[in-house]
């Protein structure tokens, strides 16, 4: 048996090419075989977060690559760590584990370089069913990258040029003799888990390993025995026979997106995935791969399944169909009141686009019925939460749930509200305190609590808050309602500074005049019940006639998310309202002396 990070995996050793490579398995051998490469200067362990989570539903195997973890090194050294020994080592741990069936690959950084050459030769095919890569691109599409940027030169393909080339200056350092060597077995790699610390926020959970400076040391001959080849000679044939998934850390200091432009055209079964996060994602970000490696998986065995049995199969790998969903497929999203109205078209939404959903809401059957349509929408998980967001305690605990059962949220939408009406001397304290508690307190819960674990994390994410167009245009019939709403915008705003350098973006999103049910169950102070029955059918027939969907709203959100936006008016009452409040504050104010129709 394995120990340390990985102490309940079985454990062989498979012999090749003059070395021992130690391997690690998890899970049921007669499920799908999922192999994960780990990349420099790492050992197989820095996939122990991602193997556990996948070992529930795939055969799981890690192996310590030649001269790392506790897999011998080649002697010499130099000339043994060429990208056809190491393809020779994968096809022998391939051989061991999963002889009569094609393994899905996953690599990030070195372990994503070699398995572009095991996916791209002849002598692999027939032995990868997928490819997930992050954080590594094929040394051979690298070579043609450069190439046609120096062959053809454009300020902006030089500008692509010179910024790789500024991210890849640990290259140049790994070519010298010797001093990586005596770096890394000093200094270096006795202070590298800190700063991984520092720069990823890296947990300190017995990740690296011991041996972190022999397989740093080793490992350099990587750079040295296949960089300067395959980029001044790449190969023309590095074609991907297998479907590829590509994941892209955004924050990546090491690698720019822009390497991967045109990548279709040597992997024409390819999908996009982008990620908010840095380059160790496996250490950061481990449930968000683990759904992403999931969904690619399953899609492709059943892809795999149908064409056996004659069907057509597209080339294609992943089920979210949705707007962005290259962004948000496998992010945990939680919304507020998505028992209907905004909240639940806002869920659907990101459904849509493939994310995991979390809707909650203190209407127990709407909820449950939100969480159920989202499944059946796109949402590769969506559960359903009853709570009243203006409870403290409640949100505390819904966050401890959710943070152990689900993961850390990537995008926390408060969206829950009420509405009331009326003057402000007909409105009471108890009036009052139940518009706060929900429209505002609500909001403060949700960011505290949920916000919080997004900036403990350290990998940064969303956070959006349903203000209203009533946030910057007054009303003498809303003086609760808006000044609640106006308090979430203000909130927003602040938020947005102080998370700015977490990178985690705060958005308002102010709609109009949107048709939900908010109107049927909206209060009217100072009216006795029959009369405020009468209000609330009047202004639902006002709002069904000006009918704006709360779809439309909820891809305005998706669209904040994705763009970083600050304040987001949505109807085209609510941006002329804001334009107003910057440009002629007077005229609004004249405006909301009107006396609204009851």
């Amino acid at each position: 048996m394995s120990g340390g990070l990985l102490k309940d995996a079985r454990e062989r050793w498979v012999r090749t090419g003059g070395v021992e490579l130690c391997v690690a398995e998890l899970g049921d051998a007669t499920q799908p075989t999922v192999l994960l490469v780990h990349g420099y200067p790492d050992s197989k362990e820095v996939w122990s977060e991602v193997a556990t989570r996948l070992a529930d539903r795939f055969h799981v195997v890690l192996y310590d690559v030649r001269g790392h973890g506790r897999s011998t090194a080649p002697v010499p050294l130099r000339g043994g760590f060429t990208l056809e020994k190491l393809t020779d080592d994968f096809l022998a741990v391939v051989d061991a584990v999963s002889p009569d069936h094609p393994v899905h690959v996953v690599g990030h950084d070195w372990g994503s370089v070699q398995s572009w050459e095991f996916v791209t030769v002849k002598r692999t095919e027939g032995r990868i069913a997928s490819f997930t890569s992050m954080s590594g691109p094929s040394l051979d599409h690298f070579g043609h990258w450069i190439k046609k940027r120096m062959a053809r030169p454009t300020p902006r393909r030089v500008g692509q040029l010179l910024g790789q080339g500024a991210k890849s200056w640990y290259v140049y350092m790994l070519h010298t003799p010797v001093l990586p060597e005596l770096a890394w077995r000093g200094p270096l790699g006795a202070r590298w888990p800190k700063i991984l610390q520092r720069m990823e926020n890296v947990p300190q959970d017995g990740y690296p390993t011991s041996s972190l400076p022999s397989d740093a040391a080793h490992g350099a001959w990587l750079y040295r025995d296949n960089v300067r080849a395959r980029l001044s000679r790449p190969r023309a044939d590095a074609y991907a026979h297998a479907p590829v998934q590509l994941i892209t850390p955004q924050g990546d200091m090491f690698l720019s997106p822009r390497l991967y432009d045109e990548l279709e055209l040597w992997a024409p079964r390819l999908t996009r995935r982008t990620l908010p996060a840095k380059h160790w994602v496996p250490r950061t970000r481990p449930d968000q791969l683990a759904a992403w490696i999931t969904d690619f998986v399953t899609t492709t065995e059943d892809l795999g399944e149908r064409g056996a049995q004659g069907a057509a199969v597209a080339p294609r790998g992943t089920t979210a169909s949705g707007r962005y969903a290259d962004r948000f497929a496998g992010q945990l999203v939680l919304v507020t009141g998505a028992a209907s109205g905004i909240g639940r078209a806002t869920a659907f939404a990101f459904a849509e686009a493939g994310a995991r959903v979390v809707a909650v809401d203190r209407d127990a059957e709407g909820v449950a019925r939100t969480a159920e349509l989202a499944g059946l929408i796109g949402a590769p998980a969506a559960w359903g939460e009853t709570v009243d967001v203006s409870d403290e305690q409640s949100m505390e605990k819904l966050a401890e749930k959710v943070a152990r059962e689900y993961g850390v949220v990537d995008v926390l939408v408060n969206n829950a509200g009420i509405g009331l009406s009326g003057s402000f001397f007909d409105t009471t304290v108890d009036d009052w305190k139940k518009v706060l508690d929900v429209n505002l307190w609500g909001v403060i819960h949700g960011c505290r609590i949920f916000g919080k674990q997004m900036a403990d994390r350290g990998q940064g994410g969303h956070i959006v808050n349903t203000a209203s167009a009533a946030a910057f245009q007054p009303s003498k019939a809303l003086p609760a309602y808006s000044t609640s709403k106006a308090a979430v915008l203000m909130l927003s705003e602040c938020l947005r500074a102080e998370l700015a350098g977490q990178g985690i973006g705060v958005s308002a999103i102010c709609p109009g005049l949107v048709n939900t049910n908010i109107t049927a169950t909206a209060r009217f102070a100072g009216v006795d019940a029959e009369e405020e029955k009468r209000r609330q059918k009047r202004s639902s027939r006002l709002y069904g006639l000006r009918n704006y969907p709360p779809e439309k709203v909820a891809g305005a959100v998706l669209d904040a998310v994705v763009r970083n936006q600050a304040v987001v008016p949505v109807t085209p009452e609510a941006r002329g309202a804001h334009a107003l409040s910057r440009f002629a504050p007077k005229a609004l104010r004249a405006i909301a002396r009107l006396q609204p129709p009851v």
